[in-house]
């Protein structure tokens, strides 16, 4: 009994440490938490970050907020919670791989300062989230939910399959927390149990949970391998770009499916 409480206490630590880590979600202080391991629990921080914004968007429609505006609030929420963490590594990503010079990617990605094209990125992700979710008319808090959770299994599978290029960073140390692909597996489950919950929910349903599943384990699989090809390995800037890219893209496919 004493061994499973502990197992819980453990779980909890590991999880509160992963939404310090990822989010600006305020925690009570907790002493003595472990970051080396925040990576595993990614896709369940998207989940919650998924919820939330879900949340928002069901009081807002309820409220009767006109769609587009909805939208953009949802994903204003979306870039707050995260401290912007995601979106700063997309812009970092495309200003490194705008660089003509292969050598000198890594160390225009480490520049704080944003270059154009990391600014023009900035604004694609955000107009295709916006537009995205304003043309999908249902299902919209289970979207959030999905996308969320897939952008961030996309940075496990990065994480996992990937070198990282860097011998330090603020994404370094994920390396230690992903170390096969079986630290791959309690997320893909949790998130192939959203897409059942959505089957659940509507039996004559069955498209849009095996759209939900087919196009977030191959966005996000797709694009950790294009940004390795690309730099032929990844950093801490490109795992935040893998999540952002996976979210965008998966609404812009959910688009097709009517949500």
């Amino acid at each position: 009994m004493m061994k499973q409480q502990q197992w819980w206490k453990n779980l909890l630590f590991d999880l509160a440490a992963s939404i310090i880590f990822y989010t600006v979600i305020p925690l009570p202080y907790l002493n003595g938490l472990d970051f080396r391991g925040v990576a595993r629990l990614a896709s369940i921080v998207g989940l919650i970050i998924g919820g939330i914004l879900g949340l928002a968007d069901t009081v807002m429609n309820y409220i009767g907020m006109p769609v587009l505006t909805r939208s953009a609030l949802v994903v204003s929420l979306w870039i707050a919670i995260t401290g912007g963490l995601h979106l700063d590594g997309a812009m970092d990503t495309a200003d490194g791989l705008a660089v003509g010079d292969p050598n000198r990617r890594l160390e225009v990605m480490a520049d704080s300062a944003t270059g154009a094209f990391g600014a023009m990125v900035a604004i694609a992700l955000v107009l295709l989230k916006i537009t995205a979710l304003t043309d999908i008319p249902e299902n919209r808090w289970l979207v959030l939910i999905a996308a969320c959770g897939w952008g961030r299994w996309g940075q496990q599978i990065a994480i996992a399959r990937y070198p990282y290029l860097k011998p330090t960073g603020k994404g370094a140390f994920h390396k230690q927390a992903i170390r096969s692909y079986k630290d791959l597996l309690p997320g893909l489950l949790l998130l192939l149990s959203l897409s059942g919950l959505v089957w659940l929910m509507d039996k004559q349903q069955l498209f849009l949970p095996i759209a939900m599943i087919l196009a977030g384990s191959a966005i996000a699989t797709f694009t950790a391998a294009w940004f390795n090809h690309k730099l032929g390995g990844h950093t801490g800037d490109t795992y935040g770009a893998v999540v952002e890219w996976t979210e965008a893209l998966f609404l812009c496919v959910l688009t097709a499916v009517g949500g």
